[in-house]
């Protein structure tokens, strides 16, 4: 088996959720969640959260920490929740294995993570900055998904019913410097393996706050930062649960469905 690349420098990580203070996209999430478990109309007696901030997931289940490994038990639990540290996985798709078989049968998977469009326009003016300033770029931001990409590794892990949405929510900052503050306060500063080991020069900060004024600033001169969220659901394989239909088992035609009238094909150029 292949190894995944080592993209998560964990201890560093960890420091910087130590050091997090600022934790409204987690209650976002946590709204989100709620949310979706009253549409799915079922009791849960056995939840599970698997997150890098427990006090703030307790309420809603048994946290349990992001390990590379995770400790879930197998089979124990009927609700797994993924709370907003997907993204930081060195291996998504043996974390979505895991949290698969840790749930009973027909138990529940619910992800929330962020999703590619997160923090574009940060991302844009940083690598302009970077690249006008110290002619090249260095790893500042994780590789996040794209929901195309993600509802396919729910396949892969062996979730039955998969679907996976995305919200998105705005938030507007006075410049860049108070949004790169805020981020430190959230616990998402960079924390690549990959990344520079060295304070960034300030020249590139401001330079890349200018640019983000001067592409994206509003008219009263704030500065918006586009956090897309990205919603994954599937269930633990059941008998109970439905099938596709084989080709060809239809008891109607389409047409009389939609009460339609039906046009032959064309059959293709007359040959001479």
């Amino acid at each position: 088996m292949q190894t995944p690349p080592i993209l998560t420098d964990r201890p560093a990580l960890l420091r910087n959720r130590d050091r997090a203070t600022e934790f409204f996209l987690h209650d976002e999430a946590f709204a989100e969640v709620q949310e979706r478990l009253i549409e799915v109309n079922r009791t849960f007696t056995s939840p599970a959260v698997v997150t890098g901030f427990p006090k703030l997931w307790s309420g809603i289940g048994t946290p349990f920490p992001d390990d590379d490994l995770l400790s879930l038990p197998p089979g124990a639990h009927d609700l797994v929740i993924h709370a907003l540290c997907l993204h930081w996985a060195n291996d998504p798709v043996g974390q979505l294995v895991q949290c698969r078989h840790a749930l009973r049968t027909d138990g529940l998977f619910l992800a929330l993570m962020f999703g590619g469009q997160t923090l574009f326009e940060l991302r844009a003016c940083l690598a302009e900055a970077e690249a006008e300033v110290s002619g090249g770029l260095s790893p500042r931001v994780l590789p996040m998904g794209e929901i195309r990409d993600l509802g396919g590794l729910l396949q892969r892990a062996g979730f039955a019913l998969p679907v996976a949405d995305s919200f998105t929510k705005t938030v507007r900052y006075r410049d860049a410097l108070h949004l790169m503050r805020d981020l430190r306060l959230m616990g998402e500063g960079n924390a690549l393996s990959a990344r520079l080991r060295r304070p960034t020069r300030r020249a590139v900060l401001l330079r890349a706050a200018e640019i983000y004024q001067a592409q994206y600033a509003d008219n009263e001169g704030r500065i918006p930062a586009t956090f897309e969220i990205i919603c994954l659901t599937g269930w633990a394989p059941a008998d109970s649960q439905p099938k596709p239909l084989k080709p060809g088992s239809a008891a109607q035609r389409l047409a009389d469905v939609l009460n339609a009238a039906e046009m032959p094909l064309p059959r293709g150029p007359a040959k001479g």
